[in-house]
Order: C-alpha cells, then structure tokens, then sequence
C-alpha cells in the first residue's frame, strides 16, 4: 500500500509545478481543469483499489463467491474444496425413492451413478473473477463482493450406473407376455389364461430421475412400465365350448326317419375328444381360438354313409278305376333324398358348439313329379289304350313265382309324356333277394336253371302291349330260339301269329325299350292269373290303330341230333332232359300304324332263331340211345 500512495504524491507535486508555468487561466477554465484533475484522481484511486483488492485476495476465492450455498470467500481453492466435501454430502446421504404401486425402492445418488466434481467445483469458484476481460474481470468481483455469487457445483452423472440399478429393479417387476392356451387332455379341457406382460420403460423413468439428481434434494420418481398385452388374453369361452362338445355322446340321424331307414349314429366323448380341433385364427378383433369337430374325419365318415342313405324319388302308384274313371293310390310317393355332406358338416358343428348332442342331418330333398294327389285328368289318364295277355300254362311253380315278382314291379307305374321306358331299369336286381327263384333260362347256347327263369314271360307281354298300342319300341331282343310258351293265345292255342313277337331282358345287358309318344301320362297294370300274364295301358287314346303283318316261318331248319350227356349225380339206367329241341327258323313281322286314318308310324321286326338240340343226362353205366357228341 506504500507504493501505492508514494506514487500519487508524486505525480501531484508535477501538476503543480506545470501550472506554475502556464499562463494564468480566467475562471472558466480553472474550473474545467479542476474537474478533470477531480476525475483523474477519481480513476487513479478505484485502480489503485483493485490492485489492492487483487493484492489482498491473492490466491484466494473472491468474496461473495459460494457454490451451492456453500460460503468460499477468501478460502484457497483446495480449502474450498474441503469445504465443499464437508458441506455438500448429497450424494453419499441423499435419498432417492423409485415407486411402482405399492413397491418402494430407495437409493443414494452415489448409487446412482452422481458424484460431486469438488476439485473442478472450487477451481471455478476461485477463477471467477480472474478470467475474461478486464471490465468482465471488474464486474464479475463487484457483483460477488456486492451482492453475492452462487455457483452451480460441478455433478458428475454416469446414466450407466443408473441404468444398471433400474435393470436391478425391472428384474424383480418385469412380467413376461404370455399367451392364454387351450387343449384337450383325454375328455378333460385344459386352460391357461393369458398374461399381460410388464417392462420397465428405462427411458422414460431415467428422465424424472436426471432432474431429481441435479437438484441435490431428495425425492421420489415414479417408475414408468410399458404393458404389451397378449394378442389372445382369455380363452375361457372356447373352453366352454369344448366341455360343451365333450359333455355328451353325439348321435346323428336322418331327419324324418322311416321305418327301413339306418341310424342313429353314435360318437362317445372319447370319439368326439379324438375330432375335436383347437385352431387359432385371425379375425378383425384380432387373433382367437375357434373350437369344432375335425371336418376331415367327419366328411370322411360322411362320404362312406351317403350311399346308404340315398333314395331316388318315386312317383305314386294308381290303379285305375274303370268305373268311375279316378286314379286310386296303391302305393305311395317316395320322395327322393341325398345326403347334403357340406351342409350338414356345417350343422353338427354349429348345433354342438351350442350343446346340442342330438343332431339330423342334412339332406336334399327330391319330390317325385307324380304324389299321392295327383288325379286322371290332371294325368289326361281317361281310358284304357292297349291290353295284351300272354299264357304260361304248364310252367313249374318257380316260374310261375318268377313271373309274378317280375310282373308286380310294373304294377301301377307311371310312364310321362314323350319318356322313354326302360324295362331293365324297373325291373331292378333279379336276384334270390329281391323275391325271385332258380329256373330254367336261356345262357349262352344252353337251356340250364338260374335265377329269374320266367322273367320274359313279363318282357314278352309288356312288349305286345306296348307294339298293339302303337307306341315306337326303341329296343328289343328275340330269344335264341323258338320257345312254345311265347307262341301260345290266352286261351292256351297255338297262335302261329305270335312267332316272332317274343322278347327278352338280362338286366343290364339286354333292354326292353318304348316310348309314350303321346301329351299324356300312361298308366301300366299288371295281373297274374290262372295262367296268364295281363298287361293294361291306361291313358288317352289318340285314334291311333295298328295293322300286323307277318312272312310267317321261313328257312327252316330241322333241330340237331340230341345230345346225351353223363351226370354223375344220377343213378344208373337214370335219364333226364334238360334241354328240348326247336326248329330254326326266320320271321319278319311288319307293324302300320295310323292315327285318323293317316299313317303315322311303320316299322318291322326280324327274328332268326336258331335250331335247338335237346338234351338229356344219364347216369354212370345207363345205356342211351345215341350220344353224337
């Protein structure tokens, strides 16, 4: 401070010896002199103040200067730094409390990764002042000493160690997403329900934190948690479905049964729990179970049913009264039906969802185009239109059976306008099941007892009913030879005119085909009685008539040697025929037929049969005739 003052005494005793020797000012003058010396002393005392003050704190903090409230002045920095160890603990004694719910979590700072830089801090506090430019330097000390400066400790913040404290905690609150399930165990359905899943969003709960740090108080940051639902939650309303299929036996059955009708059908819980399938499908709501019978298995069983359950519709059967002229029922309609796969598929597995174990199928329903309403005039059936009887005098009693079986399937059928009629398909199965006996048939070039020995008998007459009532016969066969009962009149008398006006049926091969040409329904009735077959077609008459003309026999040809075979069966000097000669022959038979008087249809019919060898079987050791063979 001597020097300081030393110098100011000299420099005034200057001044003064230079106003010596300067003119004497006027007034005005002296008094701007005497200012501007008053502002020169003025600036030369606040410099030599600073310079006293910069003296006098050297190496020392300012005054007024204090970081987080924490007085330093006049201290040197590494007291300031003590002093700020002493005084600002926050990090080692500070409290920082993490909440989720209920749950509490407590850290220090320093736990948190927060430690106080108070080195760096004190070195702050000491260069305030001390950096910048002079006027900067000027202000900054001023301010400190006048008012006081409080600066910003130095934090360090490692965001690492407190994330990895956050990890600690989501590893006790983080809960995995998990995915209700469903699934059949035996006839038991398992469920599990689903769980939302929580994570600690570290982000989000790191940003509250940060702050809580640095305002060194302690403090409570609630945690943050991210929720990821599963895409299915709740799987309980599939699982009451699935008890409900497994809750009872399933029986299925054909709607409307009738006696004859197969069914029910019955699948135990055991069978059902085998069909059932658990699938998981994606919807606009999302994802979810959807619960039903495996339709692969169903469709299969299904598919090996349907046969069995299909039914062609049939229409009624009439008879019609000559009397009063009506149709009377003799036979019902049967209506049609098809089992409808898809449809009932879709059925079972609506109707057991909901519980129902009972269940009808699904089936196509076919109306037959003539029911059990139907009337003679809406038929246009007025009147009888052809009639034809044929004679069976002295067949065995099996052919009479076969004639009879063979003829009712014809009883009462119906016949529509502009149809073809195929005998064969009527006829059906000639088999010992369907009522038929073994007698004597035509195969091959034999004469041997089979199945449905008669049957042409039936096919012989239909045929002369159908050529006397002018209807086209679109297909026809003769036999293989001349066989007596077809050449017989009703009244049992050889009718040389009925040669070639014969015709056979092997279903399927060989048909017996006609067309009703005609607008109008044609009614078929058969009678078998005291030895004659009586065929009747009832409909409209259209005018028509029929004129025959025949060539008669023609190329004759005598009938072989007979042929005696050996039977082993048969007792010796036993014999017996089998098989009994006809001659061959040709025949033409011409048919006209006109409608008002017009001719309206001309066709002919050509047979050529075969001469026929008789023959008979012995047994061992008889002694025959002739055997030529």
């Amino acid at each position: 401070m001597t020097l300081v003052f030393g110098t100011i005494a000299f420099m005034t005793t200057r001044i003064a010896a230079r106003r010596a020797t300067l003119p004497t000012p006027g007034p005005l003058p002296q008094i701007l002199v005497a200012l501007l010396g008053g502002v020169a002393l003025f600036i030369l005392l606040v410099l030599a103040s600073i310079i006293a003050f910069d003296v006098a704190h050297a190496g020392q903090v300012y005054p007024g200067v204090s970081v987080a409230g924490v007085e330093l002045s006049n201290l040197s920095p590494q007291e300031a730094a003590s002093r700020l160890s002493e005084s600002l603990n926050y990090p080692q004694t500070g409290r920082i409390v993490f909440k989720l719910d209920e749950k509490l979590w407590v850290a220090r700072p320093a736990e948190l990764g927060l430690y106080l830089d108070t080195q760096t801090s004190a070195q702050a506090a000491f260069l305030l002042g001390r950096q910048g430019n002079p006027i900067a330097r000027i202000l900054a000390k001023f301010r400190a000493w006048y008012q006081g400066t409080d600066l910003a400790p130095l934090l360090v913040y490692d965001q690492r160690v407190a994330q990895d404290y956050l990890q600690q905690i989501a590893a006790q609150i983080d809960k995995p997403t998990v995915e209700a399930s469903l699934r059949i165990d035996g006839i038991n359905v398992i469920v599990q329900p689903g769980q939302v899943g929580h994570s600690l969003n570290l982000t989000a709960s790191m940003a509250p934190l940060e702050g809580q740090l640095r305002s060194l108080t302690d403090g409570l940051v609630s945690l943050v948690m991210d929720e990821t639902p599963p895409v299915i939650l709740d799987a309980s309303a599939q699982a009451e479905i699935a008890r409900k299929i497994l809750s009872a036996p399933l029986s299925l059955s054909i709607p409307d049964k009738s006696e004859g009708d197969p069914g029910p059908w019955t699948f135990d819980q055991a069978a059902l729990a085998k069909m059932l399938t658990i699938e998981r499908v994606e919807g606009e709501q999302g994802a979810h179970y959807q619960v039903a019978l495996n339709t692969e298995n169903l469709h299969s069983f299904l598919q090996d049913l349907e046969p069995s359950l299909a039914r062609q519709p049939a229409n009624a059967r009439f008879i019609f009264n000559d009397e009063t002229h009506q149709l009377e029922v003799i036979q019902s309609a049967i209506i049609g039906r098809a089992l409808n796969i898809e449809a009932s598929l879709q059925a079972i597995n609506e109707k057991i969802t909901q519980g129902e174990h009972t269940i009808a199928l699904v089936v196509n329903v076919h109306n037959p185009a003539v029911g059990n309403d139907a009337t003679a005039e809406s038929l246009g059936i007025r009147e009888l239109v052809s009639v034809q009887t044929s004679y069976f005098g002295g067949s065995s009693a099996s052919r009479i059976q076969n004639i009879k079986a063979a003829s009712s399937r014809f009883h009462g059928v119906l016949v529509p306008p502009g149809a073809t009629f195929s005998m064969a398909e009527v006829l059906g199965d000639v088999s010992l099941d369907n009522g038929y006996a073994e007698a004597l048939i035509i195969y091959g070039n034999r004469t041997i007892k089979g199945v449905g020995g008669g049957v042409c008998q039936v096919s012989t007459t239909l045929f002369r009913t159908a050529f006397f009532g002018a209807y086209p016969i679109g297909e026809r066969y003769s036999h293989a030879y001349r066989v007596s009962y077809y050449e017989y009149d009703p009244s049992g008398r050889l009718n040389p005119d009925l040669v070639g006006l014969d015709a056979t049926v092997f279903v399927p091969v060989v048909d017996l085909k006609f067309t009703n040409d005609t607008p109008n329904w044609l009614l078929m009735e058969t009678y078998v009685k005291a030895a004659t077959l009586t065929w009747k077609f009832y409909s409209t008459s259209d005018a028509r008539r029929v004129e025959m003309t025949t060539t008669g026999v023609q190329n004759v040809v005598e009938a072989p040697e007979p042929l005696y075979q050996e039977n082993p069966d048969l007792s010796k000097g036993e014999i017996r025929q089998v098989d009994w000669e006809a001659e061959g022959a040709d025949v033409t038979v011409y048919r006209t037929v006109y409608r008002n008087d017009q001719v309206y249809l001309q066709d002919e019919f050509y047979t050529h049969y075969l001469p026929w060898r008789a023959v008979y079987e012995y047994g061992p050791g008889t002694k025959v005739p002739k055997n030529n063979d």
